[in-house]
């Protein structure tokens, strides 16, 4: 058992784990965070998808005791209070969903998006900083799946808020 200390979704946190458990677990089963989703628990589908320092990862091979002083964000710390995050009112506004079992790790993978500067495996131009075309997001946001398959909506939402 490990005490480890985070800050997730703004509000600083001291937790004692076992050295196994993932950050999933973590956040589901000890600090009550559901709205991050066990999908396939093998980092295939991304529907645990969470901001670890900024940066898109998949809480579910993320081991918790490996981010002892990091900062945290879940789909929970995405709103501003009351009013919703830019990227969940334009989900809502162009229907980016259907079950919305991936909606959490879709919108916290979207959130991540412009902190991912430089080309991706399909910029024409590798030594431009590539604007967030459908093309490039469909791309970026590729390791994340949705069963039901809107993925239009996902990358129109996405690129409303991208500019």
């Amino acid at each position: 058992m490990t005490e480890i200390y985070l800050r997730v979704n703004g509000e600083q946190r001291s937790v004692v784990v076992d050295n196994r458990v993932s950050l999933l677990d973590l956040l589901r089963e000890h600090l009550g965070l559901t709205g991050t989703k066990k999908g396939c628990d093998h980092g295939q589908c991304g529907a645990c998808t969470v901001l670890i320092d900024g940066r898109r990862a998949n809480a579910c091979l993320a081991l918790a005791v490996a981010q002892d002083g990091a900062e945290i964000t879940t789909v929970e710390g995405l709103a501003d209070g009351d009013g919703l995050h830019p990227l969940q009112a334009a989900f809502l506004a162009r229907d980016a969903f259907q079950c919305g079992y991936c909606t959490p790790g879709q919108l916290c993978s979207a959130a991540g998006l412009p902190a991912e500067t430089g080309p991706s495996v399909i910029t024409a131009d590798l030594t431009a900083d590539p604007p967030l075309t459908p093309e490039e997001i469909r791309e970026r946001m590729s390791g994340n799946l949705c069963r039901c398959g809107a993925y239009v909506n996902i990358v129109a939402a996405i690129q409303d808020v991208a500019g």
